[in-house]
């Protein structure tokens, strides 16, 4: 996700993050899918509109279709207001009007059904720090499939030291909501001061705490009860009814730039993607299935085959160790610091290495590190990334983000927003001192993988399957501002599957298209249809396909920060800034 900051107030800031046609007709005993595209925007008018695809012709029959929102960002429902951030008191914190701050920034919503109540819920991210989750009871009406918000609240993170920059998400084969801690801080950085002088994320989590980010007086990182280990998990939610909702943070499961992570259908591996630059992808194995307290980390490891289209590679995979959750959050109480975990190194007169220190290069840069004896559990966990590069794993992937399954076929898909930096061959900032396992053309409008699975749902191959197209327009161009073509992705995001139906949703985050759009590719014929795009500035979050909700299917999707990463002066008025989470369809139940 692309970073976003807005104002809070003039002495207090909120960091925020803002992380064509198909031709083919359909083939009798087959299933069969299609979607009826929408253009891409050209007037202001447009451009400023929600379009989306009206008609969807399902296994020979039509059926009318379209954007339907759920909640906009500020929206009482109930006893809530949509989107309002609190502190760990349950205050709420205040804008720069003073007002209770509404955050716009709305990211994955999760369609869930309750244990013990058997009611529909949505679980809805807010991707800004301090972070925050909400739980929203729905109405789904069963004649029409129509979903309705009955009532919202906020839900309490207070025990867990707050939320963070809460990215993608997904849905447990068990029916949890399993969401994510993106860009988390770097604990190296936490200064004398308590302060992480180059985290402006750390530091507005100290409104969390009722503190002021720019006071240097209060040591709050060291002495204040905020604790840089405390961000950047995985966290896994489950419902029981509106008012029973228990969030948990999974340690075991590695600290790193969590974008999202996606359970298989054995209900114990699990792939997770680390958003930013000179990242990793790693694979989870759970100890026990349907639980995600305990089991062994893995990185992957690119032994490229080939560069034409994203790329191609065998991947094998390296050990990172085992462990539970209790043993990492032991390490968090004891207020463990980085430099309990590494001794640290630069380069010696003659430019060499020192002896028992290992170069590696991550999104915290070119860095000497040796683990002390004894650490290298704690290491594992709570410097994952750096640990896994240490051990030999990639650590050189861009702007990875979504993950969805062919659960037909055994292929992950796996988005990379822009193919550039340590993705590069040989690039001389972001490869240095790595060992430049990726070496590929540069290409800012990105690549969807697929990783081939085997039996026991490890990724064997990762190849390239659809990537954008770079493009300049003429200046009297409706397009002139786009520079990938408008009819192909540009900076893929958030991606979900259509089991059955050989169709990868693929939804983007780009500053190369005007207009943020997700698509609809057939995967077998090829197939590229355009079927939402939103708002100047705005980010198209969530595709996720549920197929069989009490009889009807839907697509989820969020239209977040509109006009906050670009056109911010054609914003119409202050209303067109409130985000959206919705959904297109209802469609049929479709398994």
């Amino acid at each position: 996700m692309r970073p976003v900051r807005t104002a809070l107030s003039t002495a207090v800031l909120l960091s925020l993050v803002a992380c064509g046609g198909s031709d083919s007709g359909p083939v009798p005993g087959t299933k069969f899918i299609e979607f009826a595209g929408v253009k891409a925007p050209e007037t202001d008018g447009e451009k400023q509109s929600i379009l989306a695809s009206s008609k969807v012709t399902i296994d020979f029959k039509d059926y009318a279709i379209g954007f339907n929102t759920i909640m906009r960002s500020g929206d009482v429902v109930g006893s809530g207001t949509f989107g309002k951030i609190f502190d760990k008191d349950g205050n709420p914190l205040k804008g720069a009007d003073n007002a209770d701050y509404i955050s716009n920034d709305n990211d994955f919503a999760s369609l869930i059904i309750g244990k013990m109540d058997g009611k529909l819920y949505m679980v809805s991210h807010f991707e800004l720090s301090p972070g925050a989750m909400y739980i929203t009871e729905l109405n789904q009406n069963q004649a029409t499939g129509k979903l309705t918000p009955v009532n919202t609240r906020n839900i309490d993170f207070s025990g867990l030291a707050g939320g963070w920059v809460h990215c993608a998400g997904s849905v447990t084969p068990w029916g949890s909501h399993l969401g994510s801690e993106e860009y988390e801080p770097d604990a190296r950085q936490v200064k004398a001061s308590g302060y992480l002088e180059k985290d402006g994320y750390g530091n507005s989590q100290a409104l969390y705490y009722g503190l002021d980010p720019n006071s240097t007086a209060v040591n709050y990182f060291s002495n204040g009860g905020l604790n840089a280990y405390n961000y950047g998990w995985q966290i896994e939610v489950k419902v029981n009814n509106f008012t029973d909702v228990v969030p948990a943070k999974h340690y075991s499961m590695g600290r790193f730039a969590h974008e999202l992570a996606y359970v298989m259908p054995n209900k114990k591996t699990a792939y997770i993607s680390d958003d930013g630059a000179n990242v990793a992808l790693f694979r989870y194995e759970a100890d026990t299935a349907e639980n995600l307290t305990s089991g062994e980390l893995f990185v992957a490891k690119w032994e490229q085959t080939g560069t034409t289209n994203g790329g191609t590679a065998n991947l094998s995979w390296i050990s990172l160790g085992k462990a539970t959750d209790a043993e990492i959050k032991a390490y968090i109480d004891q207020k463990i610091k980085f430099s309990d975990i590494f001794e640290t190194a630069t380069l010696d007169g003659s430019g060499n290495v020192p002896a028992g220190f290992t170069a590696i290069n991550t999104t915290t840069g070119l860095e000497y590190l040796k683990v002390r004896p004894g650490m290298e559990k704690a290491a594992s966990r709570l410097e994952t990334r750096r640990y896994a590069a240490m051990k030999g794993g990639t650590t050189e992937f861009n702007k990875m983000e979504g993950i969805t399954l062919d659960p037909d076929n055994k292929v992950l898909y796996v988005a990379m927003s822009v193919i550039a930096k340590g993705m590069k061959d040989n690039d001389a900032t972001f490869d240095a001192g790595g060992p430049n396992h990726i070496r590929l053309p540069e290409n800012k409008g990105g690549t969807v993988y697929g990783l081939k699975l085997d039996a026991n749902y490890v990724a064997t191959k990762m190849e390239g399957v659809i990537s954008g197209i770079p493009k300049t327009y003429p200046a009297d161009s409706p397009f002139a501002a786009n520079k990938c073509d408008v009819n192909g992705i540009s900076e893929p995001d958030n991606v979900t599957f259509m089991p059955g139906y050989k169709t990868l949703i693929i939804g983007e985050d780009t500053g190369n298209h005007q207009n943020d759009m997700i698509w609809a590719y057939n995967v077998e014929t090829k197939a590229l249809t355009r079927i939402q795009t939103t708002p100047f500035g705005s980010e198209t979050t969530s595709p996720y396909f549920y197929p069989n909700i009490n009889g009807w299917a839907y697509l989820m999707s969020v239209i977040q920060h509109p006009y906050g990463e670009s056109d911010q002066g054609k914003l119409p008025a202050a209303e067109a800034k409130r985000a959206y989470t919705g959904y297109i369809g209802p469609f049929p139940a479709m398994k």
